[in-house]
């Protein structure tokens, strides 16, 4: 079992920045998959970014819309991954969700290949 707690969440201000952090729980964190995803209200849950497990050399991947902007990163001693969000934009406001694959070849950007899901923490971005 895995247990994932978003943090760092907040309004902010066209332009700023916000750093958003997940905790997890669990046996073998280097070996997970760990990805962000979003969702804004009415609109389908979505990518964000992942970054692969450290056997995988922890390659990131991410949406095109926030290339440039969102940077992620994982802590394996830890247990966090992190998500630097500058740049924001009032499109980017949604409930931001962190998702961990524990199975090898994880799907980055489907969010159907995730194992485990935090509840998330809302990010809202005024213009």
């Amino acid at each position: 079992q895995v247990q994932l707690v978003e943090s760092g969440g907040g309004l902010v201000q066209a332009g700023d920045s916000l750093r958003l952090s997940c905790a997890a729980s669990g046996r073998a964190f280097e070996s997970y998959t760990l990805g962000w995803f979003r969702q804004a209200p009415g609109k389908r849950r979505e990518f964000v970014a992942a970054i692969r497990d450290s056997a995988s050399g922890g390659k990131v991947y991410y949406e095109d819309f926030v290339q440039g902007r969102f940077t992620i990163s994982r802590d394996n001693i830890k247990n966090t991954v992190s998500l630097q969000m500058n740049g924001l934009k009032p499109e980017d406001t949604a409930v931001y969700y962190c998702a961990a694959g524990l199975q090898a070849g994880t799907v980055v950007g489907w969010s159907g290949g995730y194992d485990y899901w935090g509840q998330g923490t809302q990010v809202t971005v005024s213009s």
